[in-house]
């Protein structure tokens, strides 16, 4: 298996009991997750050497937040200790025609205000196969981006293929921020993973002939935002997630892939996946458990085709996990991509 590295912030979830609303909530449920942290700990689970790095306060809920990676078999060595907190997200989980909704209180975070001399980012790298990163990390500040920068140029010395997933929050920065930090960031990119806002927000381009919100998608516009989006930045692929919202309790998911990377022989042109019909249970870290599986496939397959079911149908399972993580085996992800989704006991 490959030894993969990413680098962001994991942060303390507290979210409402079921579906409750924060007016109604006496308590929380705890639990951690973050983007590059989803990712690690699906590409641990799958069997890889997966590396995350960033930087936990050194008290007793950054050990927390440590001793949830280490559990999931993630390397831990580089994190580094520091700071005054750890970022958090309070979310309140939607049903049918209500949204979910988060709220962050994560300002000075430890891994916000984390300098790039607090890592080895050499000793990080070294012997890396692949490096992902989010525009989350790239959002949380210009002290963030040096870290990244520093990140990024270890990652190119390592000989590493490096993703990274768009992850437009217009909660952290407004598009014309994104798209002044994320623009000259793709040249560095191998792999870039997008949805539509995403795509638009971050980088300027946008999927003509789509309403997301009224199920409605234009495949043959996508499939050319895919090839815009390679021939601007030169990535070797590029991945749209495609997500039907008939409510906040029912999608339709799907993605579409150009190109290719690691062992996988590339797509010379756009292809969609099979479409799975998803009764939500957590949709939050979805679109990192697509990231994650999108690696693997990418790096074990033979046909980037292959690595797009496994990477979709990761996906599909994580939603109807509660929590970050998609706590599936590659085995069970195999299952459902190469099979059945019918959803029948297994006895």
């Amino acid at each position: 298996m490959a030894t993969i590295v990413t680098f962001g912030e994991i942060m303390l979830r507290l979210s409402t009991p079921g579906f409750q609303r924060f007016v109604q909530a006496r308590q929380f449920d705890v639990a951690y997750g973050g983007g590059e942290a989803n990712v690690a700990i699906s590409l641990a689970n799958y069997g890889h050497d997966a590396r995350f790095v960033t930087r936990l306060p050194d008290h007793a809920v950054g050990q927390s937040a440590l001793n949830h990676l280490r559990g999931h078999g993630v390397d831990t060595r580089f994190v580094a200790r520091g700071g005054e907190r750890l970022g958090i997200y309070f979310l309140e989980t939607g049903a049918s025609q209500r949204a979910s909704t988060v709220i962050y209180d994560r300002a000075e975070s430890a891994v916000a205000t984390m300098p790039p001399d607090a890592v080895d980012w050499d000793a990080t790298l070294d012997g890396a196969d692949w490096f992902h990163w989010t525009g989350i990390t790239a959002a949380l500040g210009e002290t963030a981006r040096q870290s990244l920068g520093a990140a990024l140029a270890a990652a190119k010395a390592a000989g590493a293929t490096v993703s990274c997933d768009l992850n437009f929050r217009k909660k952290l920065w407004t598009t014309d921020e994104a798209q002044a930090a994320m623009r000259p960031l793709m040249e560095h990119v191998d792999v870039c993973i997008a949805n539509e806002e995403d795509a638009d927000k971050c980088l300027g381009m946008h999927a003509s002939e789509t309403n997301v919100e009224g199920a409605e998608l234009d495949e043959a516009g996508y499939a050319r935002l895919a090839e815009r989006l390679r021939d601007t930045f030169d990535f070797q692929a590029v991945a749209i997630t495609l997500r039907e919202s008939h409510s906040a309790s029912d999608n339709g998911w799907s993605a579409m892939l150009l190109g290719g990377a690691g062992s996988a022989a590339p797509l010379a042109a756009a292809r969609r996946s099979r479409v799975y019909g998803v009764r939500l249970v957590d949709r939050v870290g979805g679109g990192d458990s697509f990231a994650a599986g999108l690696v693997h496939g990418l790096l074990t397959k033979a046909d980037a085709g292959e690595a797009l079911e496994f990477a979709v149908a990761a996906s599909a399972l994580k939603q109807t996990i509660p929590g970050d993580l998609n706590l599936t085996s590659a085995a069970e992800v195999e299952k459902l991509a190469t099979g059945s989704g019918s959803g029948r006991v297994e006895r």
